[in-house]
């Protein structure tokens, strides 16, 4: 039995019938589901920790007061998504929500905003799982965007192979990052209270420098900004419940709940911890860069097994991270693509039941934004979160408008959760953009308005083609004429035989075009009488008219289109069908043996023609 490449490294292809066996419990949504949002608690308390290095050792006290706020905050989003997963069980991402309830706009908007994160999540996660990396094996730092760029590739070879694969490939990694964290976090904090919040680290962790700046609202507002990158991911299980076999809603709560769960106690505990031990963060541009979860390891259980194995469970799991984004990504830009926004291509479901194309658009963007940004997850994270909470806000505040619309018993109790949750994720959204704006927040903006202007774009141009294309009326049967064929042929062979026979079935009025040319100085004109004119006139059917077409420069395909533009500018009421014969070689690499001059014919004809020029292709299968 032969076995194909694409089947060993992307799977057999599924039937529609098997969409069932695709759809995911509670537990395996959250690897899928739940990847960014928990590994964000690997890279948002240090991005917030990175802003307060300035202030030295009082730098680290900060660190509690703010990731408390933001696991408020978290609270209040997570009950918000559990109401839109009730009211939306097909999905209800911002773009949905926002869509229906708050206007073509402010959908676009939220559109723009969660294609422009997921891209980043999946940039941010990769290069933080190989900072990570690096953090043990400080020698691969050189090489830190060719490891991004080598996790790309994996993750897109394994996403291509489906839901269920993908989830089943994940878990393991996922389930032995929660223990770690779960478990360095006990421990440590089981050495605090027994130390009476005084802890001795087993491996101290550098020393914090001087304070060098003075702490002020500005500074702290903008440490609250990039520690608001561990709640990106929340809104991924909202986007995907249908993933989740029936009971689907109760299913994706389930899965939802645990993910928010751990991350607030993985958040709660980080900070409590680098409090505790003095663990602040160092330059990630620096030599000797160490990861704050490093230095929480090492501080915690020292550098033995179980640092090793927790520091391979967290670059697995940050890298792996971005598989948030391409379980998500594809089904926003399928559900934009419904509506016309977006290229129909990201609608057709692929061999595995998957919108591949929305996993190819998505790895190309990624790899472009890793390449700009050298793989330093420290250089991206600016640019982070102003997506994400953009789509908080516009989807909560679109749930607000839901249940006003509903007016039933209990409506009032969800606009005020949903109202709260709009209320604080939009007051975060400015707090970001405003904080964020000059180190690179403003790159943000600028794409969501390019890709507004963009989908606004497709819009309109698939909205012209239903205008052009709609025809009410039956078909037409007046003035009937067998079209003018044109043949372009170089000698007289097997294959140009086969497209005369095919001209005389179609037209009495056929003219073969020969350009006349160095390799074949005599034309066709000293054959023409023997091999097609003489069998012509002893069947009775009509001759075909041979027409040299001189080229002083050598060009070929050049006069044939002014020919053939010629003939329908002479013949205003006629169709002009150009029968383009055309050798298929068996093997890919054997066109390069032979010119693809009918190829370039046939683009040209399209792109120079008009509604009266038909194409036809008339292959010679070798």
């Amino acid at each position: 039995m032969k076995i194909k490449i694409s089947d060993l490294l992307f799977g057999k292809p599924l039937a529609s019938s098997d969409e069932r066996a695709e759809h995911i419990g509670a537990l395996a949504g959250i690897p899928i589901f739940g990847l960014d949002a928990l590994s964000s608690a690997a890279y948002g308390p240090e991005a917030a920790l990175t802003l307060l290095i300035p202030l030295g050792l009082m730098g680290v006290h900060y660190i509690v007061p703010v990731i408390a706020a933001i696991i408020l905050l978290l609270t209040i989003v997570f009950f918000s998504y559990r109401q839109t997963i009730d009211s939306y069980p097909h999905g209800g991402g911002s773009y949905t929500v926002a869509s229906e309830n708050l206007g073509e706009g402010a959908g676009l908007l939220a559109a723009a905003a969660l294609m422009i994160d997921y891209v980043l999540t999946a940039a941010v996660g990769i290069s933080a799982g190989v900072g990570a990396l690096i953090s043990g094996v400080p020698s691969l730092q050189p090489h830190t965007l060719g490891l991004c760029l080598g996790i790309l590739a994996i993750l897109v070879l394994v996403n291509l192979r489906g839901v269920r694969d993908t989830g089943v490939a994940f878990m393991v990694p996922t389930y032995l990052f929660i223990v770690a964290m779960l478990a360095v976090i006990a421990i440590g904090v089981g050495k605090v209270l027994i130390s009476h919040g005084h802890p001795v680290p087993v491996i101290a962790p550098p020393s914090l420098p001087a304070m060098s700046a003075a702490v002020s609202i500005w500074l702290i507002l903008k440490v609250f900004a990039s520690g608001c990158t561990a709640m990106t991911g929340v809104e991924a299980v909202s986007n995907g419940v249908m993933a989740f076999r029936p009971p689907t809603n109760g299913n994706a709560k389930k899965c939802l709940t645990v993910i928010i769960a751990l991350l607030i106690a993985m958040l709660g505990g980080i900070a409590y911890l680098c409090k505790a031990y003095n663990i602040g963060a160092t330059n990630p541009n620096g030599a000797g860069y160490q990861s704050v979860l490093s230095e929480l390891f090492s501080a915690v259980t020292g550098r033995g097994w179980f640092y090793y194995g927790s520091i391979a469970s967290i670059v697995l799991v940050l890298a792996l991270s971005a598989n948030t984004a391409f379980a998500d990504f594809p089904r926003l830009t399928r559900a934009i693509a419904e509506n016309d926004f977006l290229p129909h291509v990201f609608r057709v479901r692929g061999r595995r039941l998957l919108y591949s194309h929305g996993v190819w658009a998505l790895t190309a963007l990624t790899a472009i934004l890793l390449i700009a940004f050298g793989g330093v997850t420290d250089r991206l994270i600016p640019l982070y979160a102003i997506g994400a909470f953009m789509a908080f806000t516009l989807s909560q505040a679109g749930m607000v408008m839901h249940w006003k619309k509903q007016q039933h018993a209990g409506s009032g109790w969800h606009m005020f959760v949903n109202g709260t949750g709009a209320v604080a994720t939009g007051i975060t959204t400015l707090v970001v953009l405003v904080a964020k704006f000059v180190d690179g927040a403003w790159v943000t903006v600028l794409l969501v308005v390019s890709m507004i202007a963009l989908m606004i774009m497709v819009k309109r141009h698939y909205k012209r083609i239903a205008q052009e294309m709609e025809y009410n009326s039956p078909l037409h049967l007046g003035h009937l004429q067998q079209p003018m064929v044109v043949i372009p042929m170089a000698k007289w062979s097997r294959l140009t035989e086969k497209a005369l026979r095919f001209a005389l079935v179609i037209s009495k009025d056929i003219q073969v075009a020969h350009v006349a040319c160095e390799q074949q100085p005599e034309g066709l004109a000293h054959l023409w009488e023997e091999m097609v004119l003489g069998p012509a006139r002893k069947a009775g059917l009509p001759l075909p008219e041979l027409v040299t077409l001189e080229s002083p420069y050598r060009l070929v395909v050049m006069p044939l289109i002014a020919h053939v533009l010629e003939l329908s500018k002479k013949h205003p009421g006629r169709k002009i069908v150009v029968i383009v014969p055309e050798l298929v070689v068996k093997h890919w690499w054997e066109n390069a043996l032979h010119n693809q001059r009918s190829q370039l014919l046939k683009v040209l004809l399209e792109l120079k023609g008009n509604q009266r020029i038909v194409v036809v292709n008339m292959p010679w299968y070798l």
